[in-house]
């Protein structure tokens, strides 16, 4: 099916394949079990009217499709424009011996930043399991081509050491860092006026490391285009390790809230994200 959808791709022009799937988002909002976090978003977070917060989920629904769509798109060997205002930040790292880390997050499609963007330094990205094998074979071949290592997540935790050698070797460190994944170690962060839960993991091996931290948020902002959204976190002084990272995850959380509000229909949270 998936390899299908690569082929026809390459024939069938992306608004077409866009309308095919708005025709049937309907479905997936009736039968699926995201419609009510993310209607509970816009009502209750956006402050949205009933009917508006609905029309918002059918958006939300339609984005998210169209990320998926536009991944099989690179995948058929198709290009996207990727605007990045001010990729002067990552450049000035990059030019550095330390390593850094690349933070990211459910928004956008920060993946095909990974399949246009050839970095100077080898980033290695943190890849969760499940995608199929059509899906991992054609992110292998494209991230062969931008200096993209990918690191699968291991049930014993081996991930962790090779991306901190990683950071040792001054290489970069790409991981999300909006999602716990059952993680007993989190961080309690104001997010959208009420306390929610982050993975510490990030914020522990920035300070740990000393590592700066670069925020990486990519928007679909046409067809074919998007636009990078970088920003370097602030550090603290604070004497206490727990302080600094507590002072990281606070920065990143709010980060994070002012591209939502930017872009609300481009956040990918389909469960409730502050129990």
């Amino acid at each position: 099916m998936q390899r299908t959808l690569i082929r026809l791709f390459r024939w069938f022009p992306l608004g077409v394949l866009y309308g095919c799937m708005a025709l049937v988002i309907p479905f997936y909002m009736l039968l699926g079990t995201g419609f009510r976090p993310a209607y509970s978003f816009f009502r209750k977070r956006m402050g949205f009217s009933v009917l508006k917060s609905f029309a918002h989920v059918y958006l939300n629904e339609f984005e998210f499709g169209k990320v998926v769509m536009d991944r099989f798109a690179a995948f058929s060997g198709k290009k996207f424009r990727m605007n990045a205002p001010r990729m002067d930040l990552f450049d000035a790292l990059c030019k550095g011996e330390q390593g850094f880390i690349q933070l990211s997050s459910h928004v956008g499609n920060y993946e095909m930043i990974g399949y246009s963007l050839v970095s100077p330094k080898r980033l290695n990205a943190l890849v969760f399991s499940g995608e199929t094998a059509t899906v991992m074979e054609n992110r292998a071949t494209l991230f062969g081509q931008t200096n993209v290592r990918m690191v699968p997540v291991s049930e014993d935790l081996s991930h962790i050491f090779t991306l901190n050698n990683a950071l040792a070797d001054g290489e970069i460190v790409s991981m999300p860092g909006d999602r716990v994944f059952g993680s007993r170690k989190t961080v309690e962060c104001l997010f959208f006026g009420e306390k929610a839960k982050f993975p510490a993991g990030p914020f522990t091996m920035a300070v740990q490391r000393e590592a700066p931290v670069l925020t990486v948020f990519a928007m679909k902002e046409g067809r074919r285009e998007y636009k990078i959204y970088l920003d370097v976190l602030p550090t603290s002084d604070a004497e206490s390790k727990q302080d600094r990272i507590q002072a990281l995850a606070d920065a990143y959380a709010a980060r994070l809230e002012s591209i939502v509000h930017a872009y609300p229909d481009q956040w990918y949270n389909f469960y409730d994200f502050w129990k």
